[in-house]
C-alpha cells in the first residue's frame, strides 16, 4: 500500500461549552483512530497528519457534549478539495448553539472558512 505523504494538515477541536461540560471527541480516517478523548471546558486537542499522495485524505469526527452525552454530531472534519490544496488546519469549536468552523488561510490552503456555525447537535 502507498503511504507517501506530500503535505500537512491539522484538525483542533475546541471545548468552548458553558458550565463546566465535558467534550467526547473520537475522530478517524482510513488508517487512524484518534480518541476517544475527553476535553475539558476551555481546552483543545489538535493532532497534525500528512495529506496522502492521492489528496484523498478524509477524517470523520464524533463530538458528544457531556455531562450525560445525550447531545452529539458525526460530521466530516477535514477534507482536501483539490491536488493543490493540503488542507490546512480545521478548526472546530463546541458551542452550546452547536458546532463552528473556522478553516485558516494559507499559501495552499483552498477554501479558507472565516468561523460559522456549521452543524446544530443532534438530541
Amino acid at each position: 500500500m502507498l503511504h507517501h505523504i506530500v503535505s500537512g494538515a491539522g484538525i483542533r477541536i475546541a471545548n468552548q461549552l458553558k458550565s463546566k461540560k465535558l467534550l467526547w471527541m473520537r475522530c478517524y480516517s482510513k488508517d487512524d483512530v484518534i480518541g476517544p478523548k475527553i476535553i475539558s471546558m476551555g481546552q483543545n486537542y489538535t493532532f497534525y497528519f500528512g495529506v496522502n499522495f492521492f489528496h484523498t485524505t478524509r477524517y470523520m469526527c464524533t463530538l458528544k457534549q457531556g455531562p450525560n452525552y445525550k447531545h452529539y454530531q458525526k460530521f466530516t472534519a477535514f477534507k482536501v478539495f483539490s491536488n493543490l490544496d493540503t488542507g490546512g488546519l480545521w478548526d472546530w469549536s463546541a458551542r452550546e448553539d452547536g458546532i463552528y468552523l473556522e478553516k485558516e488561510e494559507g499559501s495552499f490552503v483552498q477554501n479558507p472558512v472565516y468561523k460559522h456555525k456549521e452543524f446544530d447537535w443532534i438530541d
